[in-house]
């Protein structure tokens, strides 16, 4: 039985998606982040960062934060979602790893500017707007001759998805990047996403372009 603290942002569905996606046995607690509840001190011990998610393994003692570190570990647990061919897992660690330090800071940017604080800086929102743009350039050119990002389902696209779930909150029309929009639809259509998506509470449907 695995701990799950999270709430209903990207890196939060990352991680539930991956525990369904693998058919772990779970028990999910709301960590709600606009009321502060990620400073409490019972919290703290298992996410020192004061992030969600975050996770217990009662089957091995695992405490771990980082959704990231959070995707590897489940990975290695179950020996599911991670390419066995060496190339292609390189490939997901290695998107893995831009999307914990590209997509996701930038959008998280993005977001802050263009959704929650329009008007505060022109400068941010363009500045974090355009890179979001470039950003899903990358992605668009990646996805262009395969199914996945890794070539395979993998963490990679767990990593990535539910960023790119919130396109419309960057301001980001689909219809110019189609090998993301047919990738996108393509994961929005698995059972252990729509289920994963709506941890750990029910929010809206899934977008869809």
């Amino acid at each position: 039985m695995i701990d799950l603290y999270s709430w209903t942002t990207p890196n939060g569905r990352k991680v539930s998606i991956m525990l369904e996606e693998c058919g772990l046995e779970y028990t999910s607690h709301s960590i709600n982040i606009t009321q502060d509840e990620q400073f409490e001190p019972s919290f703290l011990k298992i996410s020192p960062n004061n992030r969600i998610p975050a996770i217990f393994d009662h089957d091995t003692g695992v405490s771990m934060m980082e959704s990231g570190a959070i995707l590897m570990y489940l990975a290695e647990k179950t020996g599911k979602f991670i390419p066995t061919d060496a190339n292609n897992r390189w490939a997901a660690i290695e998107w893995l790893m831009w999307q914990m330090g590209g997509l996701g800071p930038m959008a998280g940017q993005t977001h802050h500017f263009l959704k929650f604080n329009r008007d505060v800086s022109e400068y941010a929102q363009n500045r974090y707007k355009n890179e979001t743009a470039r950003l899903y350039g990358v992605l668009e050119k990646r996805l262009a001759d395969r199914d996945y990002i890794a070539e395979e389902y993998s963490i990679a696209d767990m990593a990535a998805w539910p960023w790119v779930s919130r396109y419309e909150w960057q301001e980001i029309d689909l219809n110019k990047f189609p090998a993301i929009k047919e990738w996108y639809v393509k994961i929005a259509q698995r059972p252990a996403v729509q289920t994963g998506y709506h941890v750990p509470a029910f929010t809206q449907d899934i977008p869809m372009p």
